[in-house]
């Protein structure tokens, strides 16, 4: 639990009420490699906060192909929040690439929490800021970066995933085959 109190002192105050609050309402949770904290088409029961360990939020299209859309590491969130807010069958699956360790909470917690906790409350409310303006970034890069220019940016921005991650969640991400990242590497 410290961990994610830990997070959350990097920019407010919490007295030891309000951690005691915050950790009431996680609960620990541990996936082994390859095993899914969330399926597609399962409605998302909680957002996780990752202790250790690493999952990749991914999609599969029509045709079966997968393709990541996010990766998240110590002291990162994950989830599905369309699905954990409405209540609905989940478009993501999220899976551990690594031994993984989560705080998971679930959305009656999340919601007394974020009522009874003004500093949960605007902790939670930078965090969907973060997200939006990340997925804006993303987007944009998507549209009018270069594969060579999305992957340096990557390398550069997450140096750490590039040595956690297979190269083959890596070219997903990106947008490219495995064998053009190669290409772009080896360039």
């Amino acid at each position: 639990m410290n961990k994610l109190t830990r997070h959350i002192k990097k920019k407010y105050n919490l007295t030891s009420e309000e951690e005691a609050e915050i950790n009431a309402c996680f609960a620990l949770k541990t996936f082994n490699k390859k095993a899914f904290l969330l399926q597609n088409g399962i409605t998302s029961q909680y957002e996780f906060f990752v202790i250790n360990g690493c999952v990749r939020t991914f999609i599969t299209d029509l045709n079966g192909v997968e393709h990541n859309i996010m990766f998240s590491i110590e002291n990162w969130w994950c989830g599905d929040l369309q699905s954990f807010i409405n209540r609905t069958d989940s478009s993501y699956a999220i899976q551990a690439l690594e031994n993984t360790e989560v705080l998971a909470i679930n959305r009656t917690d999340w919601e007394e929490l974020s009522n009874k906790s003004e500093v949960f409350s605007n902790y939670t409310r930078e965090l969907f800021q973060s997200a939006v303006i990340a997925q804006q970034n993303r987007l944009v890069q998507n549209l009018s970066f270069t594969a060579i220019e999305r992957y340096h940016y990557f390398i550069t921005k997450f140096p750490s995933l590039s040595q956690r991650v297979s190269q083959k969640h890596i070219a997903s991400f990106l947008g490219i085959t495995p064998e053009f990242l190669s290409f772009i590497k080896n360039k």
